[in-house]
């Protein structure tokens, strides 16, 4: 059996991937900030692959708190690597849980791919990209294969607010009889989350090197999923577009040639909670 050391393991996509995948779980459950605690974990037991997940994830608590953020997603990130590289059994593949927030949105419809420039929408995705760039430079010449996923949005019956999906339906659920949304004319890339832990799992089974996204491949407007819920709660909508569409789609094509596919999406919401 695999032994996978894993850090964001109390995460909604960690915890999905402790029960679905067939591996031994290392997992980290200190501060990832504090240098000995990753030091000490890193080196007390040999591990077979690394994956990275502990982040602050949520655009909002990142614009919140960016010093917190930037200690933890960077800072973290450069702690686990050093660590790492002090061992003496090096662990085979790396893993690290990327974003989709690298990309800048379009204002038009483009399926972006793993070649397109990246030019971070927002602070989280700034603190992610910095992260890859030490992940690439610390680990170019060693002999530990590292995989960049940069997933796109996804959604699961345990996620909370502030993100995207349970922000609308916790703002569909108020007590608001007409329930406003201002620009909402936007159209993102949604997985169940299930799709993304087989997505991480064929990336190891191929020991997949270098950046692959994560992402359905299928253009979701935000109005549409909002009026499935505000129909579902029995509520009139009223949308307010002050700006013009973007779009964040990924072109998933080069990790289907390892042969993921997601689920296919037959237009039910029930899809992402499954």
């Amino acid at each position: 059996m695999i032994t996978c050391a894993i850090t964001g393991s109390n995460g909604v996509l960690g915890k999905k991937l402790k029960r679905k995948l067939p591996y031994r779980f290392y997992e980290f459950k200190k501060d990832i900030r504090d240098v000995k605690s990753v030091e000490d974990w890193v080196l007390k037991k040999d591990f077979d692959i690394v994956i990275h997940l502990a982040a602050v994830v949520a655009v909002d608590e990142v614009n919140k708190s960016y010093k917190k953020a930037y200690d933890i997603n960077v800072n973290g990130t450069l702690n686990l690597i050093n660590s790492i590289l002090k061992k003496k059994n090096k662990p085979k593949w790396f893993f690290f849980a990327s974003t989709s927030h690298v990309y800048k949105p379009t204002l038009k419809l483009r399926i972006i791919n793993e070649k397109n420039i990246t030019n971070p929408q927002n602070k989280y995705g700034k603190t992610k990209l910095i992260a890859e760039k030490l992940i690439k430079n610390l680990l170019k010449n060693n002999s530990i294969k590292f995989c960049i996923g940069r997933i796109f949005s996804f959604t699961d019956s345990k996620q909370k607010s502030p993100y995207v999906i349970p922000n609308i339906i916790k703002k569909i659920k108020s007590k608001n009889k007409i329930i406003t949304f201002k620009n909402l004319n936007n159209f993102r890339d949604f997985l169940n989350i299930k799709d993304i832990v087989l997505a991480i799992d064929t990336l190891r089974k191929n020991k997949a090197f270098g950046v692959y996204n994560i992402g359905s491949g299928i253009s979701f407007d935000l109005r549409k999923i909002a009026t499935i819920f505000s129909k579902k709660y029995n509520k009139k909508i009223n949308f307010q577009s002050l700006s013009k569409p973007s779009f964040l789609i990924s072109n998933n094509k080069k990790i289907k040639k390892l042969g993921w596919k997601p689920t296919k999406f037959n237009n039910k919401i029930e899809y992402f909670f499954k």
